[in-house]
C-alpha cells in the first residue's frame, strides 16, 4: 500500500508540472548546460548613500508618566484615581489632570525610543483658560528629566475645548517628553498631545524661548533652590545664537545669591561650573556666574544702563552683563541678566596677588569683616573665607583705617602725603560719576574697593547692584529736584564717615573737583550723552522677553521693593527712565560745575 501511494503522488506531480509551462524545476546539470555563459561588467561606482529620510511626523503614544499624585477637588483630598495624568490623553475635553501640589508638577510620555518632537498641542480645563499661560513643553533622555530641554512654550490663554497647537523648532530626539504646568495651578489641563517621528536628531537646532540665550538648570532630584549658603548640584544648559550654541555645564553647584532680593518672590541665583567657562563670549573665563533677578527694576535693564555709564566713564573693569530667559526645572522663572560674579581674578578685577573689599551695610552677616576705626562696616571679598590669614585679615583693616584717617588729616588735600597715598582719586572719581548720574541711593552703602597687590593704593570699583537707579527709589525721589549730590540727601544710605570723606573728596579738595570735571566732560565727549540711545536698543532687544517675564510676574500695576511709582506697563516705565536720563545730564552738569 505504501508503494502504491508514493507512485499515485509522483504521477500527480508530473501532471501538475506539465499543465503549467511558467513552472520548471531544472536541475543542476541542466542549469549549466542551458544558460548561456554571462560576460563580466564593468564594476560601477558606489553611490553615497544618501541620508535616511525622517517618517511622516505623527501623534505619538507612549507610556504615560508624570506627578504621583492629582487632586480630587470634591475633598481636596490626595487621589491617584480621580483628575488623573491618564486624563490629558483620553481625548475628552471633559477629563483633566490636577495634581495635589500646586506647583513643579508635570504630565508626559516614555516613548520607549528617541523621537523628533515637531508639533504639541494642548487644551485647558475648561473655564480655566488662564492655567495652561507659560506652560513649558521639555524633552529629555534621562528618566528624571536632569537633562531636559525646552521645546515649546504657551505664551497665551488657552481656548475652552479646543486643541491649540504650536510648531516645535528642535533637531535633538528625546524619548521623554513632558507638559510642565505654569507655576501655582496644579496643572489643570485638559488634552495634551505629541506629534513627531522615531529618530536619534542632532543638536544643529535647539530651541530659545525668545530671542535673548536661554538658561535652562535642572537640580537632581528636582530640588528646589532655598538657600544662599548650601549649594545642591545641577546641570545647567545655556542656549544662545538663534539655538544652534549650546554650553552643557554637568555637575554644576546652584545657590541663591543677594541681599534684600533674596526675600524677593522672583530669586537670584549663583551658578558655579565645575569647570571654567567663558557663556556667551564673556571676557572672563571663570567658575562663578550670577543671575540677577531685577525684580523691582521693571524695565529689567537699570543695571545694563549703569555698566554702560561704567564703560564709558573709562572704569578699569565694568562686569559683563547679559539678560537671558530662565528655566528652573522645567518652570519658567523670568528674564534675568547673566553677570559675572564680582571677585579677584583674571578678567575680572585684578587683584588676584591683593586685596578685593567692600563697604556693606550687610557686612555683619557675613564671615570675614571688620569694621573701621571711624565705625565703617567693610567685608573682605578677597582672599576668599577659608584662605585668608589672621595677618592678612588685619593688613587691609589697617591699611583700609590709614586711609580713613588721611582723607579726615588736616593734610587731607596734600598730593604727596595726603588720602592720595592710599587712595587711587581717579577711579574714586569714576565710580563717583557713576553712582550720582544714575541716581543710585546705595552708591556709598555698597562700595566696592580693591588693592591690586600688597604694596598697591585701594582703587574704587567696580560698579554693581544699579536696580534702584535712573529714578527707582522712592527714598530720593525725585532725583533731579535735589539741590545737592544723592549721597548727601536724607534718603540716601550711607554711614556717616564715608559721606563725610566723599564730601572732602569732591568738593572741599579743589583739586580733586577740577579733575572730577575733567572726567565728567571726557564722559559727555565719549558718547554719554547717547545714553537714551542704547536704551531704545536695550528696550527692542528685552520687548518679547519682557512680555513673558510680565506675565509671570503681574507686577507692572504694583509698586514692589523701593520703587516710587508704578506706570501700567514696561512702555511707560522705559519712557520715564529716558526722560530721566535728558534730565540727569544738565542736572548733574551744574552739580559738577558749582
Amino acid at each position: 500500500m505504501k508503494k502504491l501511494h508514493f507512485i499515485s503522488l509522483m504521477l500527480a506531480a508530473m501532471f501538475l508540472c506539465s499543465c503549467d509551462p511558467m513552472i520548471h524545476v531544472p536541475t543542476p546539470d541542466q542549469n549549466e548546460t542551458e544558460k548561456p555563459q554571462e560576460q563580466e561588467k564593468p564594476q560601477e561606482p558606489e553611490k553615497p548613500q544618501e541620508p535616511e529620510k525622517p517618517s511622516e511626523p505623527q501623534r505619538l503614544k507612549g507610556t504615560v508618566i508624570g506627578s504621583q499624585y492629582s487632586i480630587d477637588y470634591t475633598n481636596n483630598a490626595k487621589t491617584t484615581t480621580v483628575n488623573t495624568k491618564q486624563n490629558v490623553f483620553d481625548g475628552d475635553y471633559n477629563t483633566f489632570f490636577a495634581s495635589y501640589d500646586r506647583s513643579q508638577t508635570w504630565v508626559g510620555l516614555d516613548l520607549g525610543e528617541k523621537h523628533v518632537i515637531t508639533k504639541v498641542g494642548w487644551s485647558p480645563r475648561i473655564d480655566h483658560q488662564d492655567r495652561v499661560q507659560l506652560a513649558l513643553f521639555e524633552g529629555a533622555n534621562e528618566p528624571d528629566f536632569s537633562d531636559a530641554l525646552p521645546i515649546y512654550i504657551v505664551r497665551e490663554k488657552g481656548v475652552n475645548r479646543t486643541m491649540q497647537y504650536g510648531d516645535v523648532d528642535c533637531s535633538r530626539g528625546f524619548r521623554y517628553i513632558r507638559y510642565v504646568s505654569p507655576n501655582d495651578v496644579r496643572c489643570n489641563v485638559s488634552e495634551v498631545e505629541f506629534h513627531g517621528y522615531p529618530s536619534e536628531g542632532d543638536d544643529s537646532k535647539l530651541y530659545q524661548l525668545t530671542n535673548l540665550p536661554t538658561v535652562v538648570i535642572n537640580t537632581y532630584d528636582a530640588k528646589e533652590i532655598v538657600s544662599k549658603e548650601v549649594e545642591i548640584g545641577c546641570n545647567v544648559y545655556i542656549i544662545s545664537n538663534d539655538g544652534t550654541d549650546l554650553l552643557s555645564g554637568e555637575e554644576t553647584k546652584v545657590r541663591g545669591r543677594g541681599n534684600a532680593s533674596w526675600d524677593f518672590p522672583k530669586k537670584p541665583y549663583r551658578l558655579k561650573f565645575d569647570s571654567k567657562q567663558s557663556p556667551l563670549g564673556a571676557p572672563a573665563s571663570a567658575k562663578k556666574w550670577t543671575l540677577i533677578s531685577n525684580y523691582g527694576d521693571k524695565t529689567l535693564m537699570r543695571n545694563m544702563l549703569a555698566f554702560e555709564v561704567s564703560r564709558t566713564v573709562g572704569q578699569t573693569y565694568t562686569p559683563f552683563c547679559h539678560p537671558v530667559d530662565v528655566i528652573v526645572n522645567g518652570e519658567y522663572r523670568g528674564c534675568y541678566q547673566l553677570c559675572d560674579q564680582v571677585e579677584a581674578a583674571s578678567g575680572r578685577v585684578e587683584a588676584k596677588d591683593g586685596y578685593l573689599i567692600e563697604i556693606d551695610a550687610y557686612a555683619y552677616s557675613e564671615d570675614v569683616w571688620f569694621s573701621s576705626k571711624k565705625g565703617t562696616p567693610v567685608t573682605i571679598k578677597h582672599p576668599d573665607d577659608d584662605e585668608i590669614t589672621d595677618q592678612q585679615i588685619a593688613f587691609i583693616t589697617n591699611y583700609f583705617n590709614k586711609m580713613e584717617a588721611a582723607a579726615f588729616a588736616s593734610n587731607f588735600s596734600d598730593l604727596e602725603n595726603g588720602y592720595r597715598k592710599h587712595l587711587d582719586l581717579d577711579s574714586f572719581l569714576r565710580n563717583f560719576i557713576i553712582g550720582e548720574f544714575c541716581g543710585n541711593t546705595d552708591t556709598f552703602w555698597s562700595v566696592y574697593m580693591y588693592k591690586d597687590a600688597a604694596d598697591g593704593v585701594l582703587y574704587t570699583g567696580p560698579a554693581w547692584d544699579y536696580d534702584l537707579a535712573f529714578e527707582n527709589d522712592y527714598r530720593t525721589f525725585p532725583i533731579n529736584n535735589l539741590y545737592e549730590y544723592i549721597y548727601k540727601s536724607r534718603g540716601s544710605a550711607a554711614s556717616d564717615a564715608v559721606k563725610q570723606m566723599v564730601t572732602r573728596i569732591v568738593q572741599e579738595d579743589p583739586a580733586a573737583k577740577a579733575r572730577l570735571i575733567e572726567l565728567w566732560e571726557e564722559a559727555l565727549n565719549n558718547g554719554l550723552r547717547d545714553l537714551t540711545t542704547v536704551l531704545d536698543e536695550n528696550a527692542e532687544l528685552l520687548q518679547e522677553s519682557q512680555d513673558l517675564n510680565f506675565k509671570r510676574w503681574k507686577i507692572l500695576n504694583q509698586k514692589v521693593h523701593m520703587n516710587c511709582q508704578a506706570l501700567g506697563s514696561y512702555d511707560a516705565e522705559v519712557a520715564y527712565v529716558r526722560d530721566f536720563i535728558t534730565k540727569r545730564i544738565e542736572a548733574f552738569d551744574e552739580l559738577v560745575r558749582r
